[in-house]
């Protein structure tokens, strides 16, 4: 089963009165990049976090946000820099002194000076935090497998009804590629006709094996049957369990390959709108595999 690459989840556990939530967005990219965006006070936990969505992703833009709502992991409290309240207040006794300034100094005035009070989080030991934390993130992998593994069946039913257009237009092709065969060996005939003129009894044998070489050169059976191979090859990838994105593109490359040369052989009207319209296949089909796993 193909899964997309695009995928969110989100979980929320409590410890005590802190409420701590976890989400997960996933897009996608080429390799697994792991971004955590957690507080401070997590990140010993990080290496521990990245094996848990190693666990369940292989490829993709896996966005990891903790947030904590509480104070039951974090502390705070209250520094007052009392050597340098000292200095403060004895430097605000001198200014008095000084210009004879007789009223007290406002409270407001001393509260106002940032670096005489500090909020200093002291970090809260717990041993239920790791065990809870791992098993949200947990439960939020398989929110996000599931979202992906829906988007992946879409996916694949929109790619599937594209390569069964792609094989429509093939069979096609290919019932008419004989006909456009002996079209082209007598519009090859008729000119060096009119080229050579009665001249054409002289050697019958050696021209009829130049028009043979020459349509030759037109023939797109190999294609046909190499581009026939590659639908059912994408097929049958496509059904396969594990990561798929990177070897369908491959075959879409080379499905691509074939068309163009098909293209470029063809000198049937007919036949080159049918490659036009293959080739918007194959692209359609290409920008869908990117999102896939």
């Amino acid at each position: 089963m193909a899964l997309s690459m695009t995928g969110y989840g989100i979980d929320m556990f409590h410890i005590e009165d802190t409420a701590i939530t976890v989400e997960i967005r996933s897009v996608n990219s080429r390799y697994l990049d792991f971004i955590p965006k957690i507080p401070r006070t997590l990140h010993d936990l990080e290496i521990e976090i990245k094996d848990v969505i190693k666990r369940y992703f292989h490829r993709g833009r896996i966005e990891v946000y903790i947030s904590i709502a509480g104070n039951y992991l974090m502390k705070k409290s209250l520094y007052i820099d009392w050597d340098l309240m000292d200095q403060f207040m004895d430097q605000c006794t001198k200014v008095k002194d000084r210009y004879h300034l007789k009223d007290d100094i406002p409270f407001s005035v001393i509260t106002s000076m940032e670096d005489l009070f500090t909020v200093q989080e002291l970090k809260t030991e717990s041993t239920s935090l790791k065990p809870l934390l791992l098993q949200s993130i947990e439960r939020v992998c398989k929110q996000v497998l599931s979202s992906r593994k829906s988007e992946g069946a879409f996916l694949i039913k929109d790619i599937s009804n594209r390569i069964i257009k792609l094989e429509n237009m093939l069979e096609s092709i290919d019932e008419r590629k004989e006909e456009v065969a002996i079209h082209y060996r007598e519009r090859i005939k008729k000119r060096i006709e009119q080229y050579v003129g009665e001249m054409i009894d002289f050697d019958q044998a050696h021209l009829l094996q130049e028009i043979g070489l020459l349509a030759e050169k037109g023939d797109i059976s190999e294609e046909i049957i190499r581009l026939q191979s590659h639908c059912h090859h994408f097929k049958v990838i496509s059904e396969q369990q594990h990561p798929i994105g990177r070897k369908l593109e491959f075959i879409t490359q080379e499905m691509h390959r074939e068309v163009n040369t098909i293209g470029s052989k063809s000198v049937d009207s007919k036949i080159s709108e049918w490659v036009v319209s293959m080739k918007s296949e194959i692209d359609k089909i290409k920008e869908q595999i990117q999102n896939i796993e």
